[in-house]
This record gives structure tokens, C-alpha cells and sequence, in this order.
């Protein structure tokens, strides 16, 4: 397998699960690699939400909203996996820009 860009895989990984996030912020501490990073920042940001909500849900008992919430997490996780699948480094739809300003940490 041919891989063009060195930061394809570290991005792959960040988009499995928020384990995989964890993981692909330590596969790109050296050598640093921007797209890699990006992208990491963007998953990192769609499983932090995913959580977030699914724990408001749980405690103020709107079971009612998981649904939405799923399908919602589903169509960004797509979106997002998919600019990595085709080398692109386009934010995710109005959040996008906020996951790459809050999470300045990830290398």
C-alpha cells in the first residue's frame, strides 16, 4: 500500500472511537505532521461533543433526543472520516473551526 501522505494513518486512527484519538495524539508528537494533526483535532472534538451530549441526555432524562443525537454524530463522523479518505483538510460544518481553535493542546 501506497501512502502519499504520512499523516493519513495517525488521522485514520483518530477517527475510531476516542481511544483511537488518544492514541493518534501520541503516534503524531514526533515527527509532528499537520494534516495528522487537523484531523485529530477535528475527532477529538466529535467524540468530546458525542459524550457531552449523551451525558446531558442521561441526566436530564430527554431520552426522547438520542436518536437525533446518534444520527447526528453519525453524518459528522462520516463527513470527517471522508476528508481524511480523500487528503482533504476541510473543517467539519459550522463546529469545525471551533474544535481547531479550543484544542490548541493537541499537538
Amino acid at each position: 500500500m501506497s501512502e502519499t501522505n504520512p499523516g493519513k494513518t495517525t488521522a485514520i486512527v483518530a477517527y475510531i472511537t476516542i481511544i483511537g484519538c488518544l492514541i493518534a495524539i501520541t503516534m503524531n508528537v514526533e515527527p509532528k505532521n499537520a494534516f495528522a494533526r487537523f484531523h485529530t483535532r477535528q475527532a477529538f472534538g466529535i467524540h468530546v461533543l458525542f459524550h457531552a451530549l449523551a451525558i446531558l441526555l442521561t441526566y436530564s432524562g430527554m431520552v426522547y433526543l438520542a436518536l437525533p443525537i446518534y444520527i447526528f454524530y453519525f453524518v459528522i463522523w462520516i463527513f470527517g472520516f471522508l476528508q481524511v479518505m480523500n487528503d482533504k483538510m476541510k473543517p467539519l460544518p459550522v463546529i469545525g473551526e471551533y474544535f481547531q481553535k479550543w484544542f490548541t493542546f493537541i499537538p
